[in-house]
């Protein structure tokens, strides 16, 4: 049977878990409208249910567990001006992400692959989050002119130190030891462990991921934690560069490097809504995210330009406005948080 025959979400129960099954293997288990709505479906039904202990969420493929929202899609809206696709995808998404917070049970994600973008928002809020050694997590929107949503504006901020603004910024990749040790995930398991995990989950005790967890490697990104925190701590785009070219380390030259490639306006809308998000509620979060998706989505010619040059015509050269941090202007950054 073709993927388009079988649904993209598979919605079981097994045991005394709902699981669920992301099945979109082709394009990486990417979100599509029909996705979001089959996981609003199993939020409703399972809630209050009794016979559902835990949620077991996972995806397709072997190769990702989800590699984000359908933003290839989001982009065809923007062109075409629809801007009420555009708006039930994300305010459709966003719920769901909500609703897994709000959950009330557990909800175990096990990330096996590929994890970005809208994979981390089905995953961040729930718990326990396991990843295996084959695990790649990243939020990588400023490649694409988009910034860290899915409630992650809340999540980023309370990772430790400058973590998150880092993760957010250049899109750093992080294996499953280090999505461990950065907060993104919160167990170890090898891959080669996850099937009995899984059986074992099926009786509806969360607890049985300690018996499976080990200790994971050390953080890659370790040697460069405090440069993390000097540099990223900083409160504009311009002082985080100033900070990290004032490093002279070969890491320091090499985030300046993924800094400069990213659209401007994305850096400066993405590290002001991390900030704003610290002192925010999850709910606030949100509804800050979904105000600029009205306006980076659907008024700012970065985001598509960004997609065309990423996933579309992948040729790797944006032509972004503008074109340079030094040309931002703050108060245009300001007006986008208006949607």
């Amino acid at each position: 049977m073709s993927e388009t025959a079988e649904p993209t979400l598979v919605t079981r129960l097994e045991g005394a878990a709902g699981t669920l099954l992301m099945n979109r293997p082709k394009t990486l288990n990417a979100l599509d409208l029909p996705m979001i709505r089959g996981f609003q479906a199993a939020l409703d039904a399972w809630k209050d249910d009794p016979a559902v202990k835990l949620v077991l969420l996972e995806g397709a493929g072997g190769k990702a567990f989800c590699a984000g929202g359908d933003v290839r899609r989001i982009r065809e809206f923007a062109i075409a001006g629809d801007t009420a696709s555009i708006e039930a995808f994300f305010a459709e998404e966003y719920a769901v992400n909500r609703g897994i917070a709000l959950f009330g049970k557990p909800w175990i994600s096990l990330i096996d692959g590929v994890c970005m973008g809208g994979g981390i928002g089905v995953s961040i809020h729930g718990s326990p989050r396991v990843v295996t050694e084959h695990a790649l997590m990243a939020m990588p929107e400023t490649a694409i002119a988009l910034f860290p949503d899915v409630g992650t504006s809340y999540s980023l901020p309370r990772l430790p130190g400058a973590i998150g603004t880092w993760l957010a910024l250049t899109g750093a990749r992080l294996r499953g030891g280090d999505a461990v040790a950065a907060g993104l995930a919160t167990h170890f398991v090898k891959r080669e462990k996850l099937a009995a995990l899984r059986e074992a989950l099926l009786g509806g005790d969360a607890g049985v991921v300690e018996r499976f967890a080990e200790a994971p490697p050390e953080a890659s990104f370790a040697p460069h934690r405090a440069a993390i925190d000097r540099c990223f701590s900083k409160d504009s785009v311009a002082a985080i560069l100033a900070a990290l070219e004032a490093e002279g380390t070969e890491w320091a030259a090499e985030q300046v490097k993924v800094l400069r490639r990213m659209s401007p306006t994305s850096l400066a809308v993405s590290l002001l809504l991390l900030r704003r998000g610290a002192g925010a509620s999850l709910d606030e979060c949100l509804e800050m995210e979904l105000a600029l998706t009205r306006s980076v989505v659907n008024k700012h010619p970065d985001f598509r330009e960004g997609v065309r040059s990423v996933l579309v015509d992948k040729d790797g050269t944006p032509h972004w406005t503008p074109a340079r941090v030094e040309d931002l202007d703050p108060a245009a950054i300001e007006t986008l948080f208006r949607g």
